[in-house]
Parts: structure tokens; sequence; C-alpha cells
């Protein structure tokens, strides 16, 4: 079912059967008029800890906190009747222990409205999102490039290349096993993404890895251009706020100092109306 036909959100299980259907179509949202923009569009929207670095200025994920998803969490989920909302776990959320990751699941589960959480990690999480779905948290898992451990990765690097291949298609099965609804796929080679789609029964959800997986996601930001020097390989740019932005404040800017707004359109009368007000007799 198309995401414009649904008269309510879907839930994991929803997302789990369209493995091999209609690509499943997400983006992160982080505000509620955004999440407004898509709600119509995208089967779920990741609130993701992405955030840190689009709307907070840091120069990883790493810094995020539990409250600053949450207060996100909250404001995206105003903003959607028809997609599934799914929220990050931050860096140091769930990595101690399964019942650490179950503390703080179900608290962005019961604080913020969402469907399910997603967590970073493959084979070394399986006991972690097996201790969760077990205990009613539904876990979309992501594997490939997970940004919190940029440190380990030595950086944003494509992930899955020569010998590493066999290990991320055994952290997919693990992630399934372990009761997973879905998996993203991110910076990893073409020809591996489609030969992990087709080994494990859930979707996977591609970010910068092939049109093959089941279902794509982006930063919203980046794919409406509104970062002007940013541009990673994987993103493909449907518009240039950024650009289209950065001209109207220059001229904004330019009216306010020329005296050319407000005009006279802008400002207010001291004179009463001749008419009575809208909706009076």
């Amino acid at each position: 079912m198309s995401a414009t036909a649904r008269k309510t959100a879907p839930m994991p299980d929803d997302i789990r059967a369209m493995k091999g259907g209609t690509p499943i179509v997400s983006l992160t949202a982080y505000t509620t008029p955004m999440a407004q923009m898509m709600d119509a569009h995208c089967d779920f929207v990741l609130v993701g800890d992405s955030v840190g670095m689009v709307l907070h200025g840091l120069p990883s994920t790493l810094g995020v906190t539990m409250d600053m998803m949450i207060l996100h969490g909250r404001a995206v989920a105003r903003g959607l009747a028809k997609s599934m909302m799914v929220v990050d776990m931050p860096f140091g959320s769930y990595e101690e222990s399964p019942e650490q990751a179950f503390r703080n699941a179900s608290r962005i589960m019961g604080e913020t409205g969402a469907a399910a959480v997603k967590l970073e990690g493959g084979a070394h999480m399986e006991d972690t999102i097996a201790f969760l779905t077990a205990r009613g948290v539904p876990v979309m898992a992501h594997i490939g490039l997970t940004p919190q451990s940029i440190n380990t990765l030595g950086g944003y690097k494509v992930q899955g290349r020569g010998d590493a291949a066999k290990q991320l298609t055994e952290d997919a099965k693990a992630v399934t096993r372990a009761g997973a609804f879905s998996v993203v796929l991110e910076k990893v080679p073409e020809v591996l993404a489609d030969a992990i789609t087709a080994k494990i029964t859930i979707p996977t959800i591609g970010i910068g890895a092939s049109v093959g997986c089941d279902g794509q996601i982006l930063v919203v930001d980046d794919m409406l251009g509104l970062f002007t020097a940013f541009k990673p390989k994987f993103v493909k740019r449907y518009a240039r706020l950024g650009d289209d932005g950065e001209a109207a404040i220059a001229a904004y800017a330019a009216d306010v100092r020329a005296r050319k707004f407000p005009a006279l359109e802008h400002v207010f009368s001291d004179k009463l109306p001749d008419t009575k007000p809208e909706g009076k007799q």
C-alpha cells in the first residue's frame, strides 16, 4: 500500500512485510514542520541522531543525548499521521548491556510515541536486539558505516570492501536472527548490498548502498540542498534551498538597509478600518 493511500501509520510488521515489494521510502526529520511535509510521502520517518550535526552544529553524532532525541522525537510526532516514526538511540544509551538498552528504549518510546527504535551494530549487538524485541521493543538495525563508531572505523569510509564483506554479511544475518524488523545499510558497496538484500528476510534500507535495497533513506537537509558546501556522493539534491535561502536573506538585508522594507503594504494605519471586523454583523 502506498503512503498516500494509507489512512493510518504502518507498524514495524507492516514495514517488514514490504520486503521485496514496493520500495520503502524514508527520510530523517527533526522538527514538526518538516515532518508535516513528508508525512504523506514516507513509509517511515527517522528521528536521526544526525540532528546533532544538522541542527546543533556538533562535529559528530557522539555528543547527542537522550534528552535531545526525546525533544526532537516529540516534535516530529506532532507532524505525523500517516508515517511510522522511528527514533535513533544515541551513543552510550545501549552499548553497556541489554538491560541499559531496554531502559532507554522504553523511555524513548514512552516519551515520544515512537513505534520503534534504531541502534547501530551487527553481530556484537545480536543479544541486545533479541533482548529488546522479546520485551516488546521493535528494533531497526544499522550496519556498514555506523557514525557512532567513526573513531574506530577511521572516519566516514565505505565499509564491507574485500575481506570485510564476509563480516558485514554475518552482521546482517545476526540482526535478522535477533528479530530486527529491518536494517539500514550505510555506505556499503553496491554488489554487497544487493547480496545482503537477497540473503536476509528483513528489508534493507539503503543510504549510499544500492538501488536494489528494499528501501532508501536520506538526511532530508542533504536532499533539499540546505547545505551549500556539503554534498556526499550518495546524495541526490532534489532542491537547492540553501542557495535560495542565502539569496533571500541577502535580499532582505539589502532592503532593510535601503529602507525598502517594510513598505506601505507591510505597516499599519492609525485609522480604524472602515468595515466591521470579519464575522460581525
